[in-house]
């Protein structure tokens, strides 16, 4: 049984593998991203439940909005729309407050009105918070850091750590303990360069439709294995 002890306060997730999952069962790609969500909706229980504070997960990155057919990216669109109206609503009504990370401004009218609603949302009694990342890359979220750095005038010589942490989207949260990557590539495609410094990394070849309260387990058990030294 895996212990409520060292819980990692936040814990962030790169969703891979939901198009090879549709793909291998003879499904369109817009499939294995809906069986993505439920997994997804899944997961976060299974994470308020062990007492994680935090989620963090990679939904659309910058690349995937430029480099994939604008066919998928629009059901991705869709998808999530369906889903704010179906999922996110009575999820925030419970408790879970939801914060969109990335380039707002870069998406389409629909979703920014979407985005602008969840910010609006006053959460009572918040029992864990979602980010989620849309149309985010880490590049231009370091970028965009130093350019309101730059705005503001801050004294260069006055320029550390917490500056640029304030600056961030995540700005005023803890840095993620544990990532977890599903699908089977080991690398971290762009996200949360700077928060996951001294993060621990849990990769694995499960599909993330696939990945369950089981699957998640195993990846806590595998975390409160490891000895963090932080430098030391």
């Amino acid at each position: 049984m895996t212990s409520k002890q060292n819980i990692p306060s936040h814990i962030a997730f790169v969703m891979d593998g939901n198009r090879r999952w549709a793909r291998s069962k003879g499904l369109p790609d817009i499939k294995g991203h809906e069986a993505g969500a439920e997994a997804l909706e899944q997961l976060v229980d299974a994470a308020e439940a062990l007492g994680v504070k935090v989620v963090t997960v990679y939904a659309l990155s910058t690349e995937n909005i430029q480099e994939r057919a604008k066919r998928e990216v629009f059901g991705l669109f869709n998808l999530f729309r369906k889903g704010y109206h179906t999922r996110l609503k009575k999820m925030m009504q419970r408790g879970i407050s939801v914060t969109i990370l990335g380039e707002v401004h870069g998406l389409p009218g629909t979703m920014k009105k979407i985005v602008d609603q969840i910010r609006k949302t006053y959460i009572k009694n918040e029992s864990i918070k979602l980010n989620i990342a849309l149309n985010y890359g880490g590049h231009q979220e370091l970028i965009g850091a130093i350019k309101d750095i730059v705005k503001e005038g801050i004294d260069i010589n006055k320029i550390n750590k917490q500056i640029i942490e304030k600056h961030l989207y995540t700005s005023g949260q803890p840095d993620p303990e544990l990532v977890i990557r599903t699908g089977g590539r080991s690398r971290l495609s762009n996200f949360l360069l700077w928060q996951t410094a001294y993060s621990e990394f849990y990769f694995t070849t499960t599909l993330w439709p696939d990945f369950d309260a089981k699957e998640f387990k195993k990846a806590i058990d595998w975390y409160q294995a490891q000895k963090r030294n932080f430098g030391k």
